[in-house]
Order: structure tokens, then C-alpha cells, then sequence
């Protein structure tokens, strides 16, 4: 049976945005909101002379890195998976054919 969604309010940058969710995603919503909130209030104290809408991008700019960083570190995982699994492979080719 399918989780029935429920409305919630978050506010962003002084906006409020209404959304549906599930319920087992509104804690890891209301986090991400948090620390969005963080890093566009240190964007905004950093850069006094700046509006919000720099902030903003700023703050988009620093979760869009951390993302690609992760996103390299799972494509390195992977390709040592796989550095692993042809070093098993060629053992056994060599431990066959001796």
C-alpha cells in the first residue's frame, strides 16, 4: 500500500514554498532546509554588499560541488571494484595456466 504524501511549509531565503511529500521524507526535507539556511546565511553575512539572490546562488553553487565531489568519490569506488575484480580474475588465470 502506498504512503499516503502530506503538505508541509518550508521557508527558504524569506520565501515560503509549499510542497507534498511523504512522511518518511519530511525529517531529511526539514535538514536539508536547515543547512540550506546555513550556508545562504553565511553567504549573506560574508557578502554584506550582495543581495539574497547571490547568496542563493552562492549556496547552490556550494551544494553542487559538495555533489560532484561525491559523485567522483562513488565513480573512483567503482572503478576499484572493478580494478579488484580484474586482479581476482587474472590471479586465478594465472594460478590455472601455471
Amino acid at each position: 500500500m502506498e504512503e499516503e504524501k502530506q503538505r508541509i511549509r518550508i521557508t527558504i531565503a524569506e520565501r515560503q514554498y509549499p510542497l507534498t511529500i511523504h512522511p518518511s521524507e519530511e525529517e531529511s526535507m526539514r535538514i536539508a532546509v536547515g543547512r540550506i539556511r546555513e550556508v545562504v546565511e553565511a553567504y549573506k553575512s560574508k557578502f554584506k554588499d550582495r543581495d539574497t539572490q547571490d547568496a542563493l546562488s552562492m549556496s547552490v553553487l556550494h551544494f553542487a560541488v559538495k555533489v560532484v565531489k561525491m559523485e567522483q568519490n562513488k565513480e573512483f569506488e567503482g572503478l576499484m571494484e572493478d580494478l579488484k575484480l580484474l586482479s581476482r580474475q587474472l590471479d586465478g588465470y594465472l594460478q590455472e595456466n601455471k
